[in-house]
């Protein structure tokens, strides 16, 4: 499954909410910084959607706030 994300990194906490354009924004704590907002939100979405981290690639967006994301079930 792939979906899209908009990441808002240097949150109070982490949460998923669902947006009506078929994009999702994720609300993270870790910061900006060497790639920490982009480990805490694989880490995240591995727990929200119950599989391991392996599992949770970001396919597109690396180094910006607007992400693809693929999930492996």
């Amino acid at each position: 499954m792939r979906i899209t994300i908009k990441v808002i990194p240097g949150a109070r906490k982490n949460m998923l909410k669902v947006e009506e354009g078929g994009i999702s924004k994720v609300y993270l704590t870790a910061p900006p910084v060497e790639g920490k907002a982009n480990q805490a939100l694989i880490k995240f979405l591995a727990e929200h959607y119950h599989v391991n981290k392996s599992a949770v690639e970001i396919v597109k967006g690396e180094k910006s706030r607007q992400k693809v994301v693929e999930i492996k079930e």
